[in-house]
């Protein structure tokens, strides 16, 4: 299982007919997290007419919202919906801010404009896959680290390791795969490493 997200909060610019749209792309959590990246907005551009939004949250993408802040309905938080969820991205909340320029854009000028915006930002931001793993740990002499590493490396899988008096390694796995992961324990190091199977995380 896996989902697409953001590494950093970006921004973007356009103007249309001189109205300027302001985009703000973030990372967010959750809701409260995603609401305050909104009010962070609307707070630093108190004289903007609009300050519409979308949110797309959870690993499924299962919890979606929008607002069009007083554009005509279906105008603005829809289509900033449409270009982020378009990119399958998740954990992640759009602001654009509007500062109106004097011109009526009419209904199909302001859907194009507030989805330009924000596929603007989306240009800018940085997107990475994450996948959900299990960590399989164990503390291991230095040898046997540099073995298991390569052996890890060789399936695919991806390792941490702090290096002390011995190593802590842990090798970060599919969970479908974690008893082949504590079988590539034993037998690298003779029956001798005691792994621990953790908490999925999603890396």
């Amino acid at each position: 299982m896996s989902y697409r997200t953001i590494v950093s909060p970006v921004e973007a610019e356009i103007e249309i007919k001189r109205s300027r749209f302001l985009t703000r792309l973030s990372p967010a959590a959750d809701e409260a997290e995603a609401r305050a990246v909104i009010a962070e907005a609307r707070a630093e551009h108190p004289k903007a007419r609009h300050h519409c939004s979308a949110f797309v949250l959870d690993v499924d993408s299962r919890t979606q919202r929008f607002s069009d802040d007083g554009e005509p309905a279906g105008t603005a938080g829809a289509p900033i919906l449409d270009v982020v969820t378009g990119h399958d991205l998740t954990f992640v909340v759009a602001v654009v801010t509007r500062y109106f320029g004097g011109t009526l854009l009419g209904a199909g000028g302001l859907v194009r404009a507030y989805g330009q915006a924000t596929s603007a930002a989306v240009d800018e931001a940085r997107i990475i896959t994450r996948r959900e793993r299990v960590p399989v740990s164990a503390h291991v002499d230095y040898a046997q680290a540099n073995a298991l590493e390569r052996a890890a490396g060789n399936r695919g899988w991806t390792t941490r390791a702090d290096y002390g008096g011995e190593v802590g390694l842990d090798v970060l796995v599919p969970l479908a795969e974690v008893a082949d992961a504590v079988a590539m324990y034993a037998d690298l190091t003779a029956g001798r490493a005691e792994p621990e199977v953790g908490e999925v995380e999603w890396v």
